[in-house]
């Protein structure tokens, strides 16, 4: 590797991925920052969690600079600008089997929408980056042209849940089974193709992915194969930079994803319905301490059906729906009562500077479509039902379309002390809520606060992770109709928080979420 350390930035980063925790810690070793680190994971995970995000998926990057500046760079998928009539569509549903329970997910090139991942990396590194995009991107490059063993939590995603995606095209199966059958835990999973790609288009620039031979490439097989995607929709994808979602919390000030996606503003809802509570003599995992998590999220989601979800493109839906008279209704409501995968995955990082960056990135499923000769897989959001919630092909065009996706950064003092996120799909809110009340109200540790066992409600199910407390069903007190699932072993279900925290002694501490095989690299001088 070409990266040569001479004066290194002291950092710590948190994962998905022990690869892609690695290549961000030898970028901040090289004299990288925060966003040189965080841009070099997500272009690493796009080879090492390439189950779970691809260079033409789409995300969110939540940056705070050591100069006080918040943005947050809105990289996710768009709808195509025109519709096509159905019956012409490349889209049809393949079954995954999690093994309690089977989901239909729908792929093809009918259900691509606009890839924004790698103009958002792009767009990051070019704004707040300082070393040069071709070193940032070396370990990635070494990764993808070596090869990186498949790992068992990699192995299970490959093998166990998407393997029906993975050999549908021959493009995918040349990737995930080059010798007729899947790789395995331990095999060696190459991705050079996409090595020579990512390399040409740093030469050239992000506008060759967009508007130049890929491009091309992409709309010419769309048209012939039943996509929607043309080249006017690639060339007219912008990164978004908005200002981000603010609330406070004890005394520290949250930022976090605002609308037009929801993930946010959900959790910053529910935070403010918990700052209600006094945690001083609340036992965590006890009866009680679950009750009001239950209570909490069937709240919020009784209020994000109170105006929010059908006026989510409004330009002040978030204030609205945080008005302190449209709170109060719920927290009273509070004071006096006291089987998806989701795949994302996220990337926390914190250097010695002040900077913070947090990062949630994903491919939904994958739509099977590999752009020829490239090694990228592309989205298949349009196929995705969390995405689509008025039904298939019935999404508006050319518009952002709406995330649970919810990178996070908790100020202190105006400096950050707290950076995290989750994958999860509609779990990532719940997850990201308790491990900041752990971490706030019950002052865990980091890694206590992400390994904790979680519970999420939704739909009148209450799912709770193990270990539980003695006599727990018997004594919870729960929303009208509520039926319990206790779950035997802790589970990717409940997301994959990778956290990084300033403790109270000023060191930078962090923990990857073993639920989704998480991992921390911590640089220093």
């Amino acid at each position: 590797m070409n990266l040569t350390s001479y004066n290194p930035t002291q950092g710590v980063v948190a994962a998905g991925h022990p690869k892609t925790a690695e290549a961000a810690q030898t970028i901040l070793q090289a004299g990288g920052n925060a966003f040189d680190a965080v841009v070099g994971a997500m272009l690493a995970s796009f080879v090492v969690e390439s189950t779970l995000t691809s260079a033409a998926g789409g995300g969110f990057l939540l940056a705070h600079t050591h100069h006080n500046q918040n943005i947050l760079f809105d990289f996710f998928t768009q709808t195509p600008r025109h519709k096509r009539p159905t019956n012409e569509l490349n889209f049809y549903p393949v079954d995954v089997n999690f093994g309690e329970a089977t989901q239909a997910f729908y792929i093809g090139l009918g259900s691509m929408a606009v890839p924004g991942s790698l103009a958002g990396a792009f767009a990051v590194h070019q704004q707040l980056g300082r070393l040069p995009l071709s070193l940032v991107a070396e370990p990635t490059l070494q990764y993808a042209r070596n090869g990186i063993k498949v790992v068992p939590f990699q192995s299970f995603c490959i093998n166990s849940l998407l393997h029906p995606i993975l050999l549908a095209l021959p493009e995918s199966r040349q990737l995930y089974a080059p010798q007729g059958t899947l790789v395995q835990t331990g095999d060696t999973l190459y991705m050079r193709d996409f090595a020579n790609t990512l390399e040409y288009i740093i030469e050239q620039g992000i506008e060759e992915f967009y508007q130049g031979d890929i491009a091309h490439q992409i709309a010419q097989d769309c048209q012939e194969h039943g996509g929607y995607l043309t080249l006017e929709d690639l060339a007219s994808y912008q990164v978004i930079q908005r200002s981000p979602l603010k609330v406070n919390y004890r005394g520290r000030e949250l930022l976090t994803n605002p609308p037009p996606s929801s993930g946010g503003a959900l959790i910053a809802f529910a935070l403010k319905l918990l700052e209600k509570i006094d945690f001083r003599d609340l036992k965590f995992a006890s009866a009680t301490h679950r009750q009001i998590l239950a209570q909490v999220m069937a709240l919020t989601n009784e209020a994000r059906k109170d105006g929010y979800d059908a006026h989510i493109y409004s330009p002040d839906v978030a204030e609205q729906f945080l008005a302190l008279n449209h709170l109060q209704t719920y927290q009273n409501s509070l004071t006096q009562t006291v089987n998806k995968w989701g795949s994302t995955t996220h990337v926390s990082v914190m250097d010695e500077e002040g900077n913070a960056a947090s990062a949630t990135t994903s491919n939904g499923e994958g739509s099977s479509y590999v752009i020829p000769g490239t090694g990228i897989m592309i989205n298949n959001m349009l196929g995705e039902a969390d995405l689509n919630p008025a039904g298939f092909h019935q999404w508006h065009c050319n518009q952002r379309i709406s995330s649970m996706m919810a990178p996070t950064i908790l100020l202190q003092q105006g400096k950050p002390e707290i950076v995290l996120g989750s994958g999860g799909s509609n779990r990532i809110r719940t997850v990201i809520l308790q491990v900041i009340s752990n971490l706030i109200d019950f002052k865990m540790s980091v890694h206590d606060a992400v390994e904790a066992p979680r519970v999420h409600w939704e739909n009148q199910v209450f799912h709770i992770e193990p270990p539980y407390l003695p006599n727990l069903e018997e004594s919870l007190q729960l929303p009208t109709d509520t039926d319990v699932l206790f779950w035997q072993e802790q589970n990717m279900f409940f997301g994959g928080v990778h956290a990084v925290q300033k403790n109270t002694i000023g060191e930078m501490v962090g923990a990857g979420d073993p639920r989704r095989g998480g991992a921390v690299e911590d640089s220093k001088p």
